[in-house]
């Protein structure tokens, strides 16, 4: 299994992870309360936590190419979320 970490500081954490899930619960399993969140998307895991200051979304994979999607999904949907903090893309560790 392949692993990482993405994080974004913000104040609006729980707001953004709250319409992340309810967007992917349209195409995918999700449970999510307001400060956490477990997306089961096809090529693997991620789990997502939010505080007062930070959102963080730990990724678990079979390959190098599951975690290139999960990575550039969880993006390319909060870019759209997220537009007014001039987001562009989760600082990811691997």
């Amino acid at each position: 299994m392949m692993t990482a970490t993405g994080t974004f500081s913000t104040e609006n954490a729980s707001k953004y992870l709250v319409q992340l899930c309810k967007h992917f619960a349209h195409k995918i399993d999700v449970t999510y309360t307001e400060d956490a969140g477990n997306c089961s998307f096809p090529m693997g895991t991620a789990s997502m936590t939010a505080t007062s200051e930070q959102l963080r979304v730990d990724v678990e994979v079979a390959d190098t190419e599951g975690l290139k999607q999960v990575k550039h999904v969880i993006d390319v949907h909060l870019e759209r979320f997220a537009f007014r903090e001039e987001f562009k893309n989760m600082d990811w560790s691997v």
